[in-house]
């Protein structure tokens, strides 16, 4: 099996400027996933880890952090407008070109979700390997909200309701359909997703890995403090 890891990471973060190089913990960000990406390629051997940025100062951190990459994102793809899904598709292409092989799998890892483990990733590639008819995989958590109770939408009459009704035989949050969040940590890809067309990670054929642990992602800067708190007092279960 070939395998090609990809982390994007653009420069020009607005909501926390320079978020994918600043330092959480003593450690640029960006390096919590490069080392979990040179891990799985001690693991599993055929793979090839691909850095995609705009940035010469990403690139350059990148470097100091052990992950060495030619590939430079083209500026049509590193708008605010751009899609992840069409940026990863042209690293795809230029490392199929660059080292002569076709990759089974794609696995992209989101440097501004951090908190992920080999084994995550392990027991995940085992997942979508068991289900041949997977197009791919993304990691989730256990929901903080549920949209058939607490969460609400406007509707056509102007009034305000649950997102999803709920079927007429369930009168409880505990006995309504199971819902995820999505993380954003981690996604792996068959190679033929990028051959069908699709513009985000949803499909018909999707699966999920649910964390066992916390993870969430660094959107807005009060994230970056409570993680920081979480690593600096040991309240993480696991290690990164």
């Amino acid at each position: 099996m070939n395998y090609l890891v990809t982390i994007c990471a653009r420069g020009g973060s607005k909501g926390i400027p320079g978020k994918n190089i600043k330092i959480l913990n003593g450690k640029p960000l960006i390096k919590y996933t490069i080392d979990v990406a040179n891990k799985f390629k001690e693991l599993y051997k055929s793979v090839d880890i691909v850095l995609s940025s705009d940035s010469i100062e990403i690139i350059c951190v990148a470097e100091k952090c052990g992950l060495h990459s030619e590939y430079r994102r083209p500026d049509y793809l590193a708008t605010d407008k751009a899609g992840k899904i069409d940026a990863i598709a042209d690293v795809v292409k230029y490392a199929e070109k660059t080292y002569g092989k076709k990759y089974d799998y794609v696995l992209d890892l989101d440097v501004t979700s951090p908190l992920r483990t080999l084994q995550d990733l392990s027991d995940s590639l085992r997942i979508i390997e068991r289900d041949k008819n997977a197009i791919n995989l993304f990691s989730v958590s256990e929901c903080g909200r549920n949209p058939y109770f607490n969460m609400v939408e406007e509707k056509e009459h102007g009034y305000y309701a649950q997102v999803k009704r709920l079927p007429a035989n369930v009168l409880t949050r505990q006995s309504a359909p199971k819902v995820y969040d999505m993380n954003a940590s981690f996604y792996f890809y068959r190679r033929t997703f990028f051959d069908l067309g699709y513009n985000g990670p949803i499909t018909d054929k999707s699966l999920i890995y649910v964390m066992p642990h916390i993870c969430f992602d660094l959107d807005h800067p009060i994230d970056f403090e409570i993680i920081s708190y979480l690593m600096l007092n040991n309240k993480l279960n696991f290690s990164l």
